[in-house]
């Protein structure tokens, strides 16, 4: 039988994963500060609404909303184009929700605003941003266990979820926690320096159930979109 896959719509990489990301999987994206994660996940969402008319969510934990908004329309991904099919969610309106129920825990309130987005959207796919954020709002006592819990919830309910999660600049570890373990993918951001210039790079370091190049590759964002450079 053949695996159900997103499109990533990063020219030039869904060649190299068999199509895509397979569908409900829960995907890493990580990197340093500047690498475009948020763009890059948010193009993912934006262009399979808008090429395969698959909804969507972003929850958005750290910008907000209307910031989030005119960034990526100033990126050439306007919402208005989509709006039927995808929707964004800020941490503040999680607060609203979290005041209004008493004693309910953040990600108690975080997990009915999803499953209630999910009921009336019938999501295909889903951003968080970030990982770090949601962590110390989830305020989790044994991170491992409770991470494992969230990513397994989120598999049951069969939506494709990207997570931005944020490497230390000094650091080259993907996650704090052992999160890239407990994930079914892992895609890289980083920047390197080469004759005075500050470049982007691309690799796919984990995709389960997906023969894959493990390189590092060009990553290029212009008026067409991303594509990476594989030859």
């Amino acid at each position: 039988m053949k695996e159900e896959r997103i499109k990533t719509y990063i020219r030039g990489l869904d060649d190299h994963i068999q199509g895509g990301i397979p569908a409900s999987h829960v995907i890493l994206i990580t990197g340093k500060p500047g690498t475009m994660k948020s763009s890059l996940a948010y193009n993912i969402l934006y262009r399979n609404a808008l090429e395969e008319g698959l909804s969507g969510m972003y929850v958005t934990l750290e910008q907000n909303r209307e910031s989030l908004l005119a960034n990526m329309a100033g990126l050439g991904m306007d919402i208005k184009n989509v709006e039927k099919l995808m929707c964004v969610l800020d941490l503040g309106l999680i607060r609203k929700k979290l005041k209004q129920l008493g004693s309910k825990s953040w990600i108690e309130v975080f997990k009915m605003y999803v499953d209630n987005m999910h009921k009336t959207m019938n999501l295909d796919l889903m951003v968080i941003d970030s990982l770090p954020v949601l962590e110390v709002m989830s305020k989790f006592m044994e991170p491992r266990e409770d991470l494992f819990r969230l990513m397994e919830w989120l598999r049951d309910l069969n939506i494709t979820t990207l997570i931005i999660a944020e490497m230390d600049q000094g650091s080259d570890k993907f996650c704090e926690h052992g999160e890239d373990f407990l994930s079914d993918g892992i895609i890289h951001l980083d920047l390197r320096r080469e004759d005075n210039n500050v470049n982007l790079f691309l690799g796919v370091a984990k995709m389960r159930k997906t023969a894959h190049r493990r390189g590092y590759f060009p990553l290029i964002f212009d008026e067409s979109g991303f594509e990476v450079v594989t030859h």
